[in-house]
Formats: structure tokens, C-alpha cells, sequence
């Protein structure tokens, strides 16, 4: 695949460097943004969306270091590549320790600069082949999304799809945790095994044994044949523990000792079956939490909890509303048979200001009561409502508003940090102190009412 289709953030103050890199990189095909700043560089990250940054180290305001640490609290998978002159290769070499990808010494050399891309590339899974684009659509298969959040996640499935780790996805219902996981094995090297899927809270307790390690004949009244468990039916594959949050303590040891042996036991026979099989789980529920309580068991819990991945919710992408709606649409619309075109713009509206405490799964049932019920061209308002069953709209707020919130909460935890210290927090804030008032009474606060308040 040609490289045109990799995005590189270059950041430089030096104006003619920065057009060099652009220059150099852009001859081979990449797509740059250059951009003389650290505050300009995050401003772009979520339009962008690069594949890599590349950062000179000593900038004024925001230098190469902090600006990296903002991008890996947001983008952890993304690689940066740290610019450098000598005097402060030090300083670079220590920045790798810290999760940099890489440095490159000014003046630097185009090969070397060339080299160092492809590898970081090549590392975090953007390999440049031909067939990339038919192994994206493979991959990551039914995940339409063009969310900032969403393809920085899905960065890290594919990064992590290639080791042998445990992945416990965290996410509410109808997110689509068994998509991830299903795109985490399409990306593995056990895509050739079986992928095998089970709901843990919809099978009774007295049978997860026999559904998981299999029985032999005549175990128990009614095992007329030898049966295969889940274990046995994913060898060489991913068995997929949906929803282990409600997995029985009973069983609980049970799989531990399985995971960690490596091997099963069906019920009802005496030698055990070795298993070779990557387990992907995950939970709608706080497993942290269930495992303070005791309903869950710690040693299980750092057994399935390696890598964790957050599956954020419909409304915090809500920029992939109508790309989800209107593939929903289509794909119902070939199965009824209709020639709907559309969602009318106030539908739209509708859509993407509903609360949707469902997510993705309630999205597609919208659309779905939408289609069978429109006898029109472009679907109205009005189907879209009866559909939500009116439930109250979660208005995106006004930009003003969305600060003043966002000011008054600011301001309430300086507050709280300081025990009601306005010196100190006007300190931390870096405001003087006639300023840090007027903010205070704007919002109402009385840093009286936090002295002696605990932290």
C-alpha cells in the first residue's frame, strides 16, 4: 500500500526545518501536517488523527516532553519521535525510558529520518502493504466509527492482537465488546482457529463445568456421549468469556487452575486435555470493585485483567451517530426491500442529541422500528421519537455553558485540593489572587465552606 495513506504531526518552532521534514516526508507519500507548536499539535490531533508525531525536543511554551505526555494520557498507542541536537541527546535518550518511540539528532540524515518512521510504523501495526486496505476492512470488520476515541482504541487492539496476552474489555451494554474482541482475534495469529463466544450470565451455575472442560459419557444422568467443552472447541483460537463479571465463585478457581495448567479436565474423566486458547473477556461491570467485595477472585482477576481495554459509549462518540445510523439504514434497507434514502435533518437532530443509555445496540434498534414503520423516501422526526419512546433528549450544551461548567468544577477542586487556601489555589491556577475572587464570586463559591474539608 502506498504510504500516502499514513498521517504524520510534525512539530517544530524552527520554521525551516519544519518545512524540510514536510518536504522530505512528503516526497515518499505520507500526508503531513506541520505545525510550529505543542498547543497547535493536540488541537489537531483529533481532526488529524496522525499516525505518527514527530516533535522537536526544546520548543517555546510546550516543549517536545510535555506535549508527549499529553498525547500518550490520550493516545497511549501513538508513537512520537523526539528531534534533538546534540547537547541534548541525554535528555532524548532518557525520554525513551519514558515510552518515546525514538529519537533523531539535527542535523538529521533523510535515510536514517525515513527509517526511523517506517519502524514506528511497522511497530504499532501500520505496516505498508498492498493489501492493507482489504486487511483493515478484515480486521476491524462491523466497527464503523470515524471517532478520535475509537480509532485510538481500536490502535491499541491491533497493537496488542499479536501477543498471546489476556485482554479484559471494560464497557457498557450494547457498546459492541464482542466486536472488539472478535477484531482483536481477526488481527492475531490465531486468526485461523475457531473464535468461540459464551455469555457467562446465561449459563446456570451447575453446568459451567461441563460447558467449559466438557464431560465424558455417563458422567451424570442424561451424558449419553463424550462432549467437547468451550476450552477444547477454541484450541488453537480465542474463547471469548462474555459478561465474566457474572461468573459463579464456585467456578472461579476452577478456570483459574485451568488457564494457569494450561489444560482441562472434563467432568466425569481422569486424565486432563491440554488447551491452547487466548481468552478475551469481558464486563459491563467493575471488576476492581467485585474483587474489593470478594465476588471475584483477585488471583483470577490479574490472570484475565493484562491488558485492559475501555469501550467508550455512544454518547461519547456521538460524532459517529449518523455514520452508524445511516449504515444501519442501508444494510436494513436491503434486507425490507425499501427505497429509504435518508434521515430528514430534524431526525438527525433527534438522533444526535437522544441520550442512549443502550448505545450502538439501541441505536440499530431505533433505525430498525424507523425503517419498518416509514412510507416515505427520507425517514421523519416522528418515527425516530415514537422509536426512542420519547425519552428525554441530552441536549449537547452551549459552548458557554459547557465552560462555565467546566470553570466551577475546576474551581471547586483547587478548592477542595487547598482546603479553602485561595493563595494556594490561586498559585496552582496561575492567576492572582483580585482575579481568583472574581472567579470564586462568578460561581458562587465560599472558600470558607471548604476549610477542614477532607481531600
Amino acid at each position: 500500500m502506498s504510504a500516502c495513506r499514513y498521517r504524520v504531526l510534525v512539530v517544530d518552532d524552527d520554521p525551516a526545518l519544519l518545512r524540510l521534514l514536510s518536504m522530505r516526508l512528503s516526497a515518499v507519500g505520507y500526508e503531513v501536517l506541520a505545525v510550529e507548536s505543542g498547543e497547535k499539535a493536540l488541537a489537531q490531533l483529533p481532526t488529524f488523527q496522525p499516525h505518527l508525531v514527530i516533535t522537536d525536543l526544546r520548543m517555546d511554551g510546550m516543549d517536545g516532553m510535555m506535549l508527549f505526555d499529553e498525547i500518550h494520557q490520550r493516545s497511549p498507542a501513538l508513537p512520537v519521535l523526539i528531534l534533538t541536537a546534540h547537547g541534548t541527546i541525554p535528555d532524548a535518550v532518557a525520554a525513551t525510558s519514558r515510552g518515546v518511540f525514538g529519537y533523531l539528532t539535527k542535523p538529521f540524515d533523510s535515510k536514517i529520518l525515513l527509517d526511523q518512521v517506517d519502524r514506528a510504523l511497522r511497530v504499532t501495526g501500520e505496516q505498508h502493504e498492498r493489501s492493507e486496505v482489504d486487511d483493515v476492512a478484515q480486521w476491524r470488520q462491523g466497527i464503523v466509527t470515524r471517532s478520535a476515541k475509537m480509532e485510538d482504541l481500536l490502535g491499541q487492539a491491533r497493537l496488542i492482537a499479536a501477543s498471546n496476552a489476556s485482554v479484559l474489555i471494560h464497557g457498557a451494554s450494547g457498546t459492541g465488546k464482542e466486536l472488539l474482541a472478535r477484531a482483536i482475534h481477526r488481527a492475531s495469529p490465531r486468526a485461523g482457529g475457531e473464535f468461540v463466544a459464551v455469555n457467562c450470565s446465561a449459563i446456570p451455575e451447575a453446568l459451567f463445568e461441563s460447558e467449559f472442560f466438557g464431560h465424558a459419557k455417563g458422567s451424570f444422568t442424561g451424558a449419553t456421549r463424550d462432549h467437547e467443552g468451550l476450552f477444547q472447541a477454541a484450541a488453537g483460537g480465542t474463547l471469548f468469556l462474555d459478561e465474566v463479571g457474572d461468573m459463579p465463585l464456585s467456578f472461579q478457581v476452577k478456570l483459574l487452575r485451568a488457564l494457569q495448567e494450561r489444560s482441562v479436565r472434563p467432568v466425569g474423566s481422569t486424565r486432563s486435555v491440554p488447551v491452547d486458547v487466548r481468552v478475551i473477556s469481558a464486563t459491563h461491570r467493575d471488576l476492581d470493585e467485585l474483587r474489593k467485595s470478594r465476588e471475584f477472585r483477585e488471583d483470577l482477576y490479574y490472570r484475565l485483567n493484562v491488558v485492559t481495554l475501555e469501550l467508550p459509549s455512544l454518547a461519547e462518540r456521538r460524532e459517529d451517530v449518523p455514520l452508524l445510523a445511516n449504515h444501519f439504514l442501508h444494510s436494513l434497507q436491503d434486507a425490507e426491500s425499501k427505497a429509504v434514502k435518508g434521515f430528514a435533518p430534524d431526525a438527525m437532530e433527534v438522533l444526535l442529541s437522544a441520550p442512549w443509555p443502550g448505545n450502538v445496540r439501541q441505536l440499530y434498534n431505533v433505525v430498525e422500528q424507523a425503517v419498518a414503520f416509514t412510507t416515505t423516501s427520507l425517514i421523519p422526526a416522528s418515527l425516530v421519537q415514537r422509536a426512542l419512546r420519547d425519552e428525554a433528549q441530552c441536549e449537547i450544551p452551549a459552548f458557554a455553558d459547557a465552560r462555565s461548567r467546566f470553570e466551577r468544577d475546576y474551581l471547586t477542586q483547587l478548592l477542595q485540593m487547598t482546603n479553602g487556601n485561595v493563595s494556594q489555589a490561586a498559585r496552582i491556577a496561575r492567576r492572582n489572587r483580585t482575579e481568583f475572587y472574581k472567579l470564586l464570586h462568578k460561581h458562587h463559591l465560599n472558600p470558607s465552606q471548604f476549610k477542614g474539608a477532607r481531600v
